[in-house]
C-alpha cells in the first residue's frame, strides 16, 4: 500500500513534502526488530566515533537503504526528497527551516560583534567596582549566566570573559567558575524559548506532535508546558546558586577552592583580554562600553517578545478571536519571530561597532567569523532533521513500545528516557544530536503507550540529553566553559561530575513520581524534597575536616 511518510519534518504547521518527488513504496518495518537498526547504528557509531555528524549520516543512509529494499535508484530518490524537503516545500521555500537557520547565524554575527565592540571587556571592568565579596562574585557569574540565555556558546564565552577578573580578584577557583558557566550555559537555554536551543527544539517538538496529529497544544505552548517538567535543568540552576551561596565545596573541587583561597590556583595578572579573542580570532575595542554589551541583547529579547506577540496577533486576527498575550504565543510564527528580532538585534550591534569608527573590513571579517562559529550548529540541525524523518518511517518507536509493553510498565518510560538520553549524550558529548534521536522515538513511544504521557516523555529526553552533555568530557560546553574560565579541562569534568550527578539523582526519583502520578506538582515537590537533601548532606560534607 502506498503510503505518506510517517514522521514528515521537525517543521511546524507545514505540508508534508509531496512536491518535489512522486510518493514512494517503503517497507513497513513496525513489526521488525530492523526497524531500531538505524537508530542502534548512529548510536553505536557515535560512542565508538565520538564524531556525531558521521554516525548520524550513517544511520540516515542505513535506514534508507533498508526502507528502499536496497535499491539504488529509490534510495537515491528517497534521500533526495529528505535532503530537498528542508529547503523546499511545494515548490516554494520551506521559510520554517531557512528562518530558524538564518536565525542561528544572525546570532553567531551577533556574539562576534559584541566582542568587537568591547563591551564584555567594559562589563568586566564595571563589575569589579561593584563586587565586593566571594560569594558576590559567584553569584554574579550564576545570575549573569541565567540573563544571558540567547546561546549556550555565547553564555560560556561571554559570561567567563566577563566574570573571570572578578572572581580571580575574590580568590574564586578557576574550576568553580567553570562549572557555574557550564552550569547556567545549556540549562538555562533548554528552558528559554528565547534561545537558539528553544528554536530548534520546538521545531522538532513541532513534528512530533504533527505526526501524531495531536492539536490540544501548539508546539510552543507545549514547550512551554514541558519547562517545569525539565528537572534537570531546573535542579541543576538551582544546584549553581545553593553551591555559590553555602559554599558545598565537595570532592575534588574542595582542593581547588582551598588553593585558590590561597593565592594559587591559576590565578594571575592578565590583562581583562576576552577568550572569545583566542577562540574566534577578534581582538577587542579598548573604548567599548556596558551599552555595548546591554544594549543589543536588550533589543534582541524585547524585539523577539514584539515579533511573537505581533505575529500571534495576526493568526488571532484572522481567526476571528479576541487578543490574548497567551493566546497571541501560542499561535506566534516562532522562526519568522526569531528572524525579525534577530535582524534588529543584529542592526543593534553594528551600531554600537560603527560608533566607534572601527573599519568596515574589520566589521566584515567579524561578521564572518560570527557566520562561521555556527555552520557546526546549522550542520547538526540538518542531519538531526533528516534521521527524525528517517526513524519515523521505519517506525523504530513503534516497535520498541512492544518491547516495552512485555517487560516493564509504561509508568517507567519517562525515567527510562531520561537515563538513555543522559548515556547518548555523555557519550557523544552532543545535546542536539540526542534530541534528533530520541525526540521521536519518545513521541512513537508515548502514542503506542499512554498518549498522557507525551510531554512526560519528551521533557526526559531533553532533562537526560543536557545532563549527559554537561557530564561528558568531550562536550563542546564542556570544553568551552573550562576555556573560558582557563582551567585545566579534566580538572573541570570531575570537580563538575558530583554537581550533575546529584541532578541526575533529583531528577530519577521525579520522573518516576511523574510516570506513576501524571502530576507535575507531585513529581516537582518530590523532587524539590531530594534536593534538599542532598543540599543537607553537601553541607555537612563540606563542613568535614581534610583527611
Amino acid at each position: 500500500m502506498r503510503k505518506l511518510f510517517m514522521f514528515l519534518t521537525a517543521a511546524v504547521d507545514l505540508q508534508p513534502y509531496m512536491g518535489c518527488i512522486e510518493i514512494m513504496n517503503l517497507v513497513d518495518f513496525s513489526s521488525s526488530s530492523i526497524s531500531a537498526l538505524p537508530a542502534i547504528l548512529a548510536l553505536g557509531l557515535a560512542i565508538v566515533t565520538r564524531r556525531v555528524l558521521l554516525s548520524l549520516a550513517f544511520g540516515i543512509i542505513s535506514g534508507a537503504i533498508l526502507l528502499n529494499d536496497f535499491s539504488f535508484s529509490q534510495t537515491s530518490t528517497y534521500l533526495f526528497s529528505l535532503v530537498s524537503g528542508l529547503f523546499i516545500v511545494n515548490g516554494t521555500i520551506n521559510t520554517w527551516n531557512m528562518s530558524i537557520v538564518t536565525f542561528l547565524f544572525f546570532l553567531g554575527m551577533i556574539t562576534a560583534l559584541l566582542t568587537l565592540s568591547g563591551g564584555t571587556r567594559a562589563f568586566a571592568q564595571w563589575a569589579q567596582l561593584k563586587v565586593k565579596t566571594k560569594r558576590g562574585a559567584k553569584l554574579l557569574a550564576s545570575s549573569l549566566g541565567i540573563l544571558i540565555f540567547i546561546d549556550d556558546y555565547f553564555n560560556s564565552l561571554a559570561v567567563g570573559a566577563i566574570t573571570r577578573p572578578v572572581t580571580d580578584r575574590f580568590q574564586v577557583s578557576r574550576e568553580k567558575l567553570a562549572y557555574i558557566l557550564d552550569s547556567t550555559a545549556a540549562p538555562v537555554c533548554v528552558i528559554m524559548p528565547l534561545s537558539s536551543w528553544g528554536a530548534y527544539i520546538i521545531t522538532v517538538i513541532g513534528g512530533v506532535l504533527l505526526t501524531h496529529n495531536i492539536t490540544n497544544y501548539t508546539p510552543i505552548s507545549a514547550f512551554v508546558y514541558m519547562i517545569p517538567m525539565n528537572f534537570y535543568a531546573i535542579f541543576a540552576l538551582l544546584m549553581v546558586f545553593a553551591v555559590s551561596w553555602f559554599q558545598m565545596d565537595i570532592g575534588p573541587m574542595r582542593s581547588f577552592e582551598s588553593r585558590a583561597s590561597m593565592g594559587a590556583g591559576g590565578q594571575d595578572d592578565e590583562d581583562l583580554s576576552s577568550v572569545l579573542d583566542d577562540e574566534l580570532g577578534i581582538t577587542e575595542s579598548k573604548n567599548g562600553r556596558v551599552s555595548d554589551l546591554l544594549f543589543p541583547i536588550s533589543i534582541l529579547i524585547v524585539s523577539t517578545v514584539f515579533w511573537m506577540v505581533y505575529s500571534g496577533a495576526q493568526v488571532l486576527g484572522s481567526k476571528g478571536l479576541s487578543f490574548s498575550v497567551l493566546g497571541a504565543f501560542e499561535n506566534t510564527n516562532v522562526p519568522q519571530s526569531l528572524l525579525y528580532a534577530s535582524a534588529t538585534g543584529l542592526v543593534a550591534a553594528l551600531l554600537c561597532v560603527l560608533r566607534q569608527g572601527i573599519p568596515v573590513f574589520e566589521i566584515g571579517k567579524t561578521v564572518w567569523i560570527g557566520a562561521k562559529s555556527m555552520f557546526g550548529a546549522v550542520l547538526i540541525l540538518f542531519f538531526a532533521w533528516t534521521i527524525g524523518k528517517v526513524i519515523g518511517d521505519m517506525a523504530t518507536g513503534q516497535y520498541l513500545s512492544t518491547l516495552v509493553k512485555g517487560h516493564f510498565p509504561h509508568e517507567l518510560l519517562p525515567v527510562i528516557l531520561f537515563l538513555l538520553s543522559g548515556l547518548m549524550a555523555f557519550s557523544t558529548g552532543t545535546s542536539w544530536g540526542t534530541f534528533g534521536i530520541m525526540l521521536p522515538i519518545a513521541g512513537d513511544l508515548s502514542a503506542a503507550t499512554d498518549i498522557m504521557l507525551m510531554l512526560p516523555m519528551l521533557s526526559a529526553v531533553l532533562a537526560g540529553a543536557v545532563f549527559g552533555d554537561h557530564c561528558s568530557p568531550i562536550s563542546d560546553t564542556t570544553i568551552l566553559s573550562s576555556t573560558a574560565a582557563r582551567c585545566g579541562h579534566i580538572d573541570h569534568v570531575s570537580t563538575q561530575f558530583p554537581y550533575a550527578f546529584a541532578g541526575a539523582i533529583i531528577s530519577s526519583f521525579a520522573y518516576v513520581v511523574l510516570g506513576y502520578t501524571h502530576s507535575v506538582v507531585f513529581s516537582f515537590l518530590t523532587a524539590l524534597a531530594v534536593f534538599l537533601s542532598i543540599c543537607v548532606f553537601y553541607s555537612w560534607l563540606a563542613r568535614q575536616p581534610n583527611k
